[in-house]
């Protein structure tokens, strides 16, 4: 993740550099049980957040969320993004941002949560986000399956593999796995492609 980004991010907000959150986020990207739910992920997330700038309502909303989305990773914890939205939360409030700014983006990283149908323009483009991974290319994707096998490696492999088809079932059974166009257009089909392949396989 890049310092520089955040610097800037923390100039537009009118904060200080709060260089030491900065490092405390780093430090938990980069521990070892994220293969990956870590800095790499979060570079995708801001670099296709820049790409569709003009699609978002609340830019610095949406890019603050995304630096704190996936602070917080447990694997076997089912409060990861609450957790990691009330660090968010947390962090604005030192910072004295507004309580309507605060409130926006913890909504926007319980979206992330992908379990409730969105109506916030900023929720679906979070969430459209956040799943462009499973539109990538077949390489990528596979690595993408490899790696999050890999943060769950404790789990029995039938127990695994069992609920890992659920979810990818759930994202089939979606009218759109894509909410906005430019997402929908790019990666719905291939990212069913890549889902199908998927299940195939367990």
């Amino acid at each position: 993740m890049e310092e520089s980004k955040w610097l800037e991010l923390m100039e537009r907000l009118g904060f200080d550099s709060n260089i030491e959150t900065y490092l405390k986020l780093q430090s938990h990207y980069d521990k070892k049980h994220r293969h990956y739910h870590n800095s790499s992920h979060i570079n995708a997330t801001l670099k296709n957040l820049e790409q569709v700038k003009h699609l978002a309502n609340d830019y610095n909303a949406l890019e603050i969320a995304l630096w704190f989305h996936d602070a917080i990773y447990k694997v076997f914890s089912s409060g990861n993004e609450l957790n990691s939205a009330n660090w968010a939360s947390q962090f604005l409030k030192i910072n004295k941002a507004q309580d309507n700014f605060i409130e926006n983006v913890h909504r926007l990283i319980m979206a992330t949560l992908h379990n409730t149908v969105f109506y916030d323009n900023d929720e679906r483009l979070i969430v459209d986000i956040d799943l462009s991974i499973l539109g990538s290319h077949g390489e990528l994707y596979n690595k993408f399956e490899l790696w999050v096998g890999r943060e769950y490696k404790l789990i029995p492999g039938f127990i695994y593999k069992k609920k890992r088809k659920k979810i990818l079932e759930g994202f089939l059974a979606r009218k759109r796995i894509y909410s906005h166009e430019y997402f929908f257009e790019k990666f719905e089909e291939s990212a069913r492609k890549n889902i199908r392949n998927t299940i195939d396989s367990l």
